[in-house]
């Protein structure tokens, strides 16, 4: 197998906007979750090898995710024994080894400097905003400079590659203090940015504050424009948008700090081949958006291996025990069809910005563009909503605001 994604469902503190398997007050089963974690990565070395892929999803690394939750409450010990039971399903030769990890005092550079020397090679810290009065609001652990002294701990540890995942579209926020961020940001040297539109989702506590009207969010014109201004400052600053939420930088690492005030370099520009995706593009996250199989473990995670998805037990205790009777601890399946294979190879690969290959498409579904959707891929030609060429479809820029009207169109 090629890809793993393994969950920790641990936090020190539920942030006001997440639905995600999270759980905190929780660390007392940490030990004995890392116990069934590891039992679970025996099991999966049984399961059924996934389809041949493309040339394109073939070029990507082996790659594992360490996901949550917070993956950095782990000690050094339970992160190298977990490992170690991943490399058995996962070649860790040349892997891109991801964890998740919240600024602040989880961490500090000797942890991550020990991190590192497990062979963790990219880090995704969770900086979401830097503005303190919103970081309250939000729930999180850190300010505004503890996100930055984390990122150059991170740095000083030895880490070349790391992401910062930030939120747009947030309580109180407007476009002044958004400009803002983005203008601190682009000058810190990152190498890789993810960023999301809140969804203010009803099962956590922001709904509540929103809908109560203790707390108002912009409206989708105002988070479209938040949208927009990234991507101007990410381009100015010499950013590749490689996928709808995720830009790029080459040449930046080891402390460099970027261009400060001594000019903007071009925007960088990503070639249509697959094998000119930058290094430090997110490998991982292009096996999901190339609509490659996975493998996944740990509680409430999802995989995929066609023809079915699965999902793991959500409960901590409940998936430890589980795992104790010698049992794989999925929850729920999902079979999957042709027909979904195709729909899901479409709008996961149109997500990104080099769009989808006719040589890909056929090598994981059988069929060519036009045999599966020729009429559909006509009319979002005519709509100029995507644009199309003898090698590939990608969505253009006006697409790409649209892009929930295209993805509908293979559902």
């Amino acid at each position: 197998m090629k890809h793993l994604y393994i969950h920790i469902p641990f936090c020190v503190r539920r942030c006001a906007y997440c639905d995600f398997n999270t759980y905190a007050n929780m660390e007392h089963r940490i030990a004995a979750y890392v116990d069934a974690l590891c039992a679970e990565l025996t099991m999966l070395a049984a399961v059924t090898p996934p389809l041949p892929v493309s040339a394109e999803a073939h070029a990507l690394r082996p790659t594992i995710f360490f996901g949550g939750g917070t993956p950095t409450m782990l000690s050094i010990a339970q992160f190298e024994r977990i490992l170690q039971a991943a490399g058995t399903l996962v070649s860790l030769e040349g892997a891109e080894i991801s964890s998740e990890a919240n600024p602040g005092s989880e961490i500090d550079r000797t942890y991550l400097r020990e991190l590192r020397g497990l062979g963790v090679n990219r880090l995704s810290m969770g900086v979401q905003s830097l503005h303190d009065p919103t970081l309250r609001v939000l729930g999180r652990i850190h300010n505004a400079a503890d996100a930055y002294a984390s990122y150059n701990d991170a740095r000083a540890a030895g880490f070349t590659n790391i992401n910062l995942d930030f939120i747009f579209g947030l309580p109180g926020q407007d476009q002044a203090q958004w400009a803002q961020t983005l203008a601190t940001i682009t000058d810190w040297g990152v190498d890789h940015f993810a960023l999301y539109s809140l969804i203010v989702e009803a099962s956590t506590p922001l709904y509540a504050q929103v809908t109560s009207g203790r707390v108002t969010v912009p409206d989708s014109d105002a988070t479209a424009a938040m949208y927009e201004a990234a991507i101007t400052a990410f381009g100015a600053a010499g950013y590749a948008q490689y996928e709808i939420s995720n830009w790029v930088r080459e040449g930046v690492g080891q402390g460099d700090k970027g261009t400060g005030g001594q000019g903007s370099p071009q925007p960088a520009t990503l070639s249509p081949q697959p094998s000119a995706l930058p290094a430090r593009a997110c490998h991982h996250n292009l096996a999901y958006w190339l609509n490659s199989d996975y493998l996944a473990a740990g509680a409430g995670a999802h995989g995929h291996l066609y023809p079915l998805r699965y999902a793991n037990i959500l409960g901590i205790d409940d998936y430890i025990t589980t795992v104790r009777s010698g049992v794989r601890p999925v929850a729920d399946t999902t079979p999957l069809d042709a027909a979904d294979l195709r729909a899901e190879t479409m709008f996961m690969g149109l997500r990104l910005n080099a769009g989808v290959s006719e040589d890909h498409f056929a090598a994981r579904c059988g069929l060519s563009l036009d045999e599966a959707y020729g009429v559909e891929l006509a009319e979002l030609v005519e709509l100029q909503l995507i644009e199309r060429d003898a090698v590939r479809v990608r969505l253009t820029e006006r697409g790409r605001m649209l892009g929930n009207q295209v993805f509908e169109r293979f559902v």
